[in-house]
């Protein structure tokens, strides 16, 4: 029931109408990079996953529906009986993913592709939005840990938690978020908050209580009253009086407010004066990419960042737009009918037919130079040349040589089966570094950064063109002589 209405009336529809038996392909893929950047970072699968499987109507769901006095008891019949018995590809989670080439490709009875839509989107827009952000955060941070710290600001509890993973897949080390762990693996601490600094009659009692308690890798908040003039110097004190005779030397310290730049070189300083070099310097309070990059500009000796705010809400830019077309239909016979969608707006026409996805690397270099996308019953041979061109700027092409094909799409379901295994998120995260590496650091720029190219076969081309020519001539014939002009 996690569905727009509007899936549920044309479903009925559909049913009505005898179409539900009828065969579609819907193409799941995203128009425009959150924060203008290079590329997108896909995530959601896992969830997307569980959903197929889980997915039945229950008796209380039907009785709801009964209710509305608008729906076919036959159509109530249908979905007490409901079960996902389509085909699913889908990109694995962690896959750098560009504009307008399928995230997860549909192929079911019209009324089950239909009704999944909501959800879907749902799943993978808000897993790669996060994810998103989390690689562009990490990426600025330079080879620093980044910790994820936003329950608290999330859009609710599967905003925290769910973003939590995704933050994780994107390279993040860990979260503040307890039950991330619990339930996804992903690795989840924390020390204290002012409010326990606060609890102590001071700062040098609460500090010392904690490393006794918990001496390995402690991590002392340092801001809560006066970072330089008292929560440096007490840490120092707690550090060589509790710590440093038992042999350990993993310690921290963290700075949650103020200039962290100025603070952070002078906090350095009296740690190292201290002969405590080995101490590191945490620091968080409303970071993104910018200001993390600005902060390393400016010297500011940081060795990890938590991120809250603006890691889990995205904040800079919110919306992951990706969108759900139906792209084809498919008779009983099998014959497959590619559609279009039209718009005014020429970046919403949708490219036709049930596709393929492939990347291709340069052998030489071993990076990804561009995508290519084909027709389902197309095949790239490898020993011979490849003509590329950007079917928003025709004219401008590119004859590949020397390269290698890797198709993005993998099988997820077939015939209702799920016929994939998904890996750890651990094993997401390490694939997602992987595949991040081998692109250009040019398309990997948060300003400008270059255009990664998605490319249309000549065979898909001609469809897509065919179909605007058809459609084109429908409407003017549908004018009934009346001049609408140029538009």
């Amino acid at each position: 029931m996690v569905c727009d209405f509007y899936e549920l009336t044309m479903s009925n529809g559909y049913f009505k109408k005898g179409l539900h038996k009828k065969k579609a392909y819907f193409d799941m893929f995203y128009r425009s990079t959150p924060d203008n950047g290079g590329f997108a970072i896909a995530a959601g699968l896992e969830q997307f996953i569980d959903y197929i499987e889980a997915l039945r109507f229950t008796k209380y769901d039907i009785e709801f529906l009964r209710s509305k006095k608008i729906f076919d008891e036959g159509f109530l019949e249908y979905l007490a009986n409901f079960k996902f018995s389509g085909d699913v590809y889908g990109v694995p989670e962690g896959t750098p993913i560009f504009p307008n080439e399928p995230i997860l490709t549909i192929r079911a009875p019209i009324i089950e592709a239909q009704l999944i839509e909501t959800f879907t989107l749902l799943a993978l827009n808000h897993q790669s939005l996060i994810a998103t952000k989390a690689n562009r955060i990490v990426r600025a941070a330079n080879g620093r840990a980044v910790f994820e710290f936003g329950s608290r600001r999330a859009q609710g509890a599967d905003g925290a938690i769910l973003g939590a993973r995704a933050a994780y897949i994107g390279g993040c080390s860990g979260t503040a978020c307890a039950v991330s762990e619990q339930i996804y693996g992903v690795p989840a601490g924390g020390t204290m908050a002012h409010s326990w600094v606060q609890m102590f009659d001071s700062e040098y009692e609460a500090f010392k209580t904690y490393c006794e308690i918990y001496p390995e890798d402690t991590t002392l908040l340092v801001d809560t009253y006066d970072t330089l003039r008292s929560g440096v110097p007490n840490a120092i004190k707690v550090f060589k009086e509790v710590l440093i005779p038992k042999g350990i030397t993993n310690f921290n310290i963290r700075l949650d407010s103020g200039d962290i730049a100025y603070l952070s070189k002078k906090a350095r300083k009296m740690l190292d004066d201290a002969g405590l070099k080995n101490c590191k310097i945490i620091a968080s309070n409303s970071l993104d990419e910018h200001i993390i990059q600005s902060l390393l500009v400016q010297g500011a000796k940081v060795d990890a960042f938590g991120v809250g705010e603006r890691l889990i809400t995205s904040k800079s830019s919110p919306v992951f737009g990706g969108v759900y077309k139906l792209v084809a239909i498919e008779d009983e016979a099998g014959n497959i009918t590619p559609k279009i969608k039209l718009s005014d707006n020429v970046t919403k026409i949708t490219n036709p037919h049930f596709k393929k996805a492939y990347r291709l690397f340069d052998k030489n270099t071993n990076e990804a130079v561009a995508d290519y996308i084909c027709v389902h019953d197309e095949t790239i041979d490898e020993s011979k040349s490849l003509k590329l061109f950007d079917p928003n700027v025709v004219w401008k092409g590119k004859v590949l040589r020397n390269y290698t094909a890797k198709e993005l799409l993998v099988p997820i379901f077939k015939d209702g089966v799920k016929v994939y295994n998904s890996p750890t998120v651990h094993e997401i995260k390490r694939y997602c570094k992987e595949q991040v590496s081998l692109l250009w650091d040019e398309v990997k720029r948060f300003e400008n950064p270059h255009i990664y190219y998605v490319n249309l076969s000549e065979k898909l081309w001609d469809v897509k063109q065919e179909l605007l020519k058809q459609q084109k001539g429908n409407s003017e014939n549908n004018n009934n002589g009346i001049n609408l002009g140029d538009k």
